[in-house]
């Protein structure tokens, strides 16, 4: 299998995995959600912008209920802690 390229030429891309996912808050004053089993987990993307895309489209959809939040996770950086990837990233 074949990892992501740039430029003709550039070593080929890390891969950086984000989730997305969200629910409805039992509050707007934290991040708790008010039932787990309902959690809607959009999906793992491999780079931030594409998990970006997908964020902004599930948050589009809720924008009716302000008690429903969508979030993006690094979990590049839960799997390698000690790698900086935001230097990398620009």
């Amino acid at each position: 299998m074949s990892r992501p390229t740039g430029k003709a030429g550039d070593p080929p891309a890390k891969q950086l995995l984000h989730l997305v996912f969200g629910g409805e808050l039992r509050s707007l004053d934290n991040h708790e959600f008010r039932n787990l089993q309902k959690l809607d987990i959009v999906g793992v993307y491999p780079s931030y912008a594409s998990a970006y895309a997908a964020w902004k489209a599930k948050a589009q959809q809720t924008v009716d209920n302000a008690m429903v939040r969508y979030f993006i996770v690094h979990l590049h950086r839960l799997l390698d802690p000690n790698s900086d990837t935001r230097a990398r990233q620009g």
